[in-house]
């Protein structure tokens, strides 16, 4: 048994680390896949859920805190009010479908700003978990959104590109990015 699966709670080992701010290079840069499983893997992953924790949020991917790696966490209701907490290691997101949504969302590396963003209110994610199995993710509703929010992390996305030219413009006002 590995040293995460001990543990009763997620990022109960973890570290708190810094939550990098929009403009850093990491975030708008497509994440690499992992190609190392062990130990460094599993810190990695109980860090991102530990600093997901301490600053509140629903998901975070690796290139939030600076690591170039295709890996997220989550921890997100989905609108029936079932909790879905897991991780997923090169994630893939294979389908989105239902209704195209326009709901308010924001992002850590972002903090108090939110806008507007369309997202599918379903989402499929397939990827492996921290020893290299195969995980399947399924989400609805807010759930779909964190997962397609988190993938796009992943692919250098951060949900303002998603946004027209004036909820941008808005979103980012007082920043001091440019819209």
């Amino acid at each position: 048994m590995t040293a995460m699966a001990e543990r009763a709670i997620p990022g109960s080992g973890g570290r708190v680390r810094r939550v990098l701010g929009f403009g850093e290079a990491v975030l708008h840069q497509p994440a690499l896949e992992v190609t190392s499983f062990g130990e460094p893997l599993e810190r990695l992953v109980e860090d991102l859920f530990a600093t997901m924790y301490a600053y509140r949020g629903v998901g975070l991917a690796a290139g939030q805190i600076g690591v170039g790696q295709r890996v997220f966490v989550y921890d997100c209701p989905d609108d029936h009010d079932r909790r879905h907490i897991g991780h997923v290691v090169n994630p893939r997101l294979v389908s989105t479908g239902g209704v195209l949504m326009r709901g308010p969302e924001g992002c850590l590396s972002l903090p108090g700003r939110e806008a507007g963003t369309p997202r599918w209110d379903e989402a499929v994610v397939e990827g492996v978990d921290v020893t290299g199995a195969p995980v399947r993710v399924e989400g609805s509703g807010f759930f779909a959104r964190c997962l397609q929010h988190e993938c796009d992390h992943l692919d250098g996305v951060v949900f303002t590109d998603r946004l027209g030219k004036l909820r941008r413009k808005r979103a980012l006002r007082g920043s001091g990015w440019a819209a």
